[in-house]
């Protein structure tokens, strides 16, 4: 009796198993839509012109790739190049975009491709999409980037400075990370909190990667790992926020002392405001209401901090590997309806992987829609 009951037990938990509770997390949140595949060159920074353009950047650094490195992603895999086919040659390696409050779009360029032994050139680009052009280009050199930066992502504040002032974010390929400040109008750049707790990797951070649990380790990178990365600003510019990415925290301070020139670094420092856990951060979108939708890697999804600090799962997907880069959907000057994201897979490159290339195509653009 005691071996039929035994196999009751068993019939009866494989019947039931359609209908067992899962962890929600693990499902598509039910809001996520692909619109672009792309098969040949993994997109990154994304940003939504007032035109109603969206610009792609397509990175080089880690693996090169034909077509455009920068270009208006004309839905599916269509691509247009950005500001035209003949400036491509004056670009590298864009990254990190963003567009002012003048429309105007300012881009990172690593200054780096794959295999390139040269000394790389890091540089900010000012394209004007009204005439389609390059309007100003401002090159980093010592001693505002080191031999080991990576910078990575902008924004641009017009609220300080003669013609306003650009953040921007040095993750760092070792252990030095720092935030770079750029006043536009000298084409001058000062280099801040450099190796600062708010701008560092944590100590001991472990990050699920595809999982499985990797521990920061610069010796030795099995992940995607760094300091400072995401970046972003509050609508009326009086204050940055900014992640490190081996880290789960959220750090602020005012535009004001941070673009002032003559603010020390113990200045600087106090000004510094840790803003609470919010996750595995990468790109940071600020909505009209001053929330920071944020790209988060290990909840392979997006978390909303709203103006009171308060955190939200907005999506969420298994497709979402590497989240990576955020822009406006649908948009008012009150609110945004959806947001508009690259998906990466920076974690399954060769250098992670004892030279494997464990990326599977294609890389994804996606749509998602928010609760109204």
């Amino acid at each position: 009796m005691a071996v039929c009951a035994l196999v009751g037990l068993l019939g009866a938990s494989l019947s039931a198993h359609a209908s067992d509770s899962v962890e929600q997390s693990f499902a598509s949140s039910g809001n996520v839509h692909v619109l672009g595949r792309f098969y040949d060159a993994q997109p990154s920074g994304i940003v939504h012109l007032a035109d109603g353009r969206f610009v792609l950047s397509f990175p080089t650094s880690a693996q090169r790739h034909p077509g455009p490195v920068l270009a208006v992603w004309k839905g599916g895999s269509k691509l247009q190049p950005f500001p035209d086919a003949a400036t491509q040659k004056e670009l590298i390696s864009p990254l990190g975009m963003t567009v002012d409050a003048h429309g105007r779009v300012w881009v990172i360029d690593e200054g780096i491709a794959a295999g390139q032994t040269e000394p790389q050139t890091p540089a900010i680009i000012l394209v004007d999409p009204g005439t389609n052009r390059i309007v100003r280009r401002f090159s980093l050199s010592s001693p505002v980037v080191r031999p080991d930066s990576h910078i990575n992502d902008i924004r641009v504040d017009l609220t300080h400075g003669k013609e306003g002032t650009a953040f921007v974010s040095d993750t760092s390929q070792t252990t030095h990370p720092a935030l770079i400040v750029l006043d536009i109008a000298s084409g001058q750049a000062r280099r801040i909190l450099a190796d600062d707790a708010s701008v560092s990797a944590a100590p001991g951070h472990v990050m699920e990667v595809d999982g499985n649990l990797f521990r920061y380790n610069p010796d030795h990178p099995q992940m995607p790992q760094g300091g400072v990365n995401g970046i972003g600003l509050s609508v009326d510019s009086s204050r940055l926020f900014w992640a490190p990415f081996s880290s789960r925290r959220l750090y602020s301070a005012p535009t004001a002392i941070m673009s002032d020139p003559s603010a020390s670094e113990v200045d600087l420092r106090q000004a510094v405001r840790d803003e609470g856990e919010v996750g595995v951060v990468d790109g940071i979108f600020t909505a009209p209401d001053d929330s920071l939708y944020m790209a988060d890697e290990e909840r392979h999804g997006v978390v909303r901090r709203s103006p009171d600090g308060n955190l939200s799962l907005v999506a969420h997907d298994p497709r979402l590997i590497s989240p990576d880069s955020l822009a406006s959907g649908e948009q008012t000057k009150q609110s945004v309806s959806s947001l508009i994201m690259t998906v990466g897979q920076w974690a399954r490159l060769p250098v992670f992987h004892d030279g494997h290339d464990m990326q599977k195509r294609p890389y994804l653009i996606v749509r998602i829609d928010l609760k109204k």
